[in-house]
């Protein structure tokens, strides 16, 4: 079981997310809104996953994302975006996220990236 931090601007897939989280058998420890909200609650909560959204309103999800990479460079992030642009996944991987996943997605492949990035040492 993973402890994991939601985090979209979109209250929506807030709830749907933790809906699909937690039917899996893993616990949502917080959810944000903002990218500024996610580095609080991540400072506190110590989440064994972030999934992130990539496009927010003020701060971007890449931008939240070197954040936690510095302060905890083993951090364990999957990126989460509706935008098809390769070049977006690019530069989401390369900033330290194990794992992008594009919107709309099944609860089988979040299932797998959870499983994916728990497996990571």
């Amino acid at each position: 079981m993973a402890k994991i931090l939601i985090v979209d601007d979109s209250a929506f897939a807030r709830n749907n997310l933790k809906i699909i989280v937690e039917s899996g058998g893993h616990e949502v420890t917080g959810m944000a809104e903002s990218s500024e909200q996610a580095l609080e609650l991540f400072s506190v909560l110590n989440p064994d996953i972030v999934m992130l959204d990539y496009l927010m309103s003020g701060q971007s999800g890449v931008e939240a994302l070197r954040e936690m990479i510095r302060q905890k460079p083993l951090t364990k992030v999957i990126m989460v975006s509706g935008i098809r642009d390769s070049a977006i996944e690019e530069e989401a991987l390369a900033t330290g996220a194990k794992v992008f996943i594009r919107k709309p997605f099944t609860p089988e492949k979040l299932f797998n990236a959870i499983d994916q990035v728990m497996a990571i040492e």
